[in-house]
């Protein structure tokens, strides 16, 4: 099987992915902005009913539809990874948005072969917003092509992080490098920021401390959108990637960033 033609993920993953996204925007709908309670998770990160729901209903549809497929999801963990084709699934991406009422929060979803992305799609229910992507082919923002901006250069990018307080130590000094040298930096927005750089709104994208299903949706959409993506080595996104992310709208950015990253 060549992930990068195979009919089967256009023709049976995509509109899967589709069928999971909808029903995972109807449940979150139905519990945004209502009284939750909030549970800590062992890493300090918050979840909700919300995101266990949402997870355990995209689990049972995965489990009709394709048995044979392993499972990575944020609240139940890992589930048969060994297999040719694993979803990875963050079901409510941006829950600190989630419980204090912020409309930027999506669902995450990503399709592996033998480790490689090869589907992905950033789903934002309250905006009604959505991207998608196949290995190889462009990128789509609610069925048109999305484009990445053609900024090239530090001095005129616009730079967004979900959150200063995820660069800790060596790290923190690595992304205030690269914070000084931009035209515009804001913080915020969790996965919708990567949606706005596949759209031309945003030029870099700079994270640290990230979990696979943080992260593995977005590659097949900054990179059908003629961006890059990668660990601030430089290196492809994988499982196992140590949770840095820089991604921006043009090799040449991408390159600049990743020389002030490791100055």
């Amino acid at each position: 099987m060549n992930p990068q033609k195979s009919t089967d993920i256009v023709d049976v993953h995509l509109p899967l992915a589709h069928a999971l996204a909808d029903e995972a925007r109807a449940l979150a709908l139905r519990l945004f902005r209502t009284r939750l309670d909030v549970a800590i998770k062992a890493d300090d990160s918050p979840v909700t009913l919300a995101d266990r729901e949402i997870e355990a209903a995209l689990r049972r549809r995965l489990a009709v539809a394709c048995p044979d497929h392993g499972i990575f999801g944020e609240e139940q963990g890992r589930q048969h990874l060994e297999a040719d084709h694993v979803w990875v699934i963050d079901p409510i991406d941006g829950t600190k948005s989630f419980i204090t009422g912020s409309p930027l929060w999506g669902t995450l979803l990503a399709l592996l072969y033998r480790g490689r992305p090869v589907l992905g799609m950033i789903d934002i229910p309250f905006t009604g917003e959505r991207w998608w992507a196949v290995a190889g082919e462009p990128a789509r923002y609610q069925g048109e092509p999305a484009r990445s901006s053609a900024c090239a250069a530090l001095a005129t990018a616009r730079l967004y992080a979900t959150s200063p307080d995820v660069f800790t130590g060596e790290d923190q000094a690595r992304f205030a490098r690269v914070s000084a040298a931009v035209a515009l930096r804001r913080f915020g927005g969790d996965c919708y920021s990567y949606g706005l750089l596949a759209s031309g709104h945003v030029d870099l994208v700079v994270e640290a401390d990230l979990q696979p299903y943080d992260y593995l949706a977005l590659v097949n959409i900054i990179e059908g959108a003629g961006g890059v993506v990668s660990d601030w080595q430089g290196r492809p996104l994988g499982l196992d990637s140590d949770g840095r992310v820089v991604a921006a709208a043009t090799p040449a950015l991408h390159a600049a960033a990743l020389a002030l990253l490791n100055a």
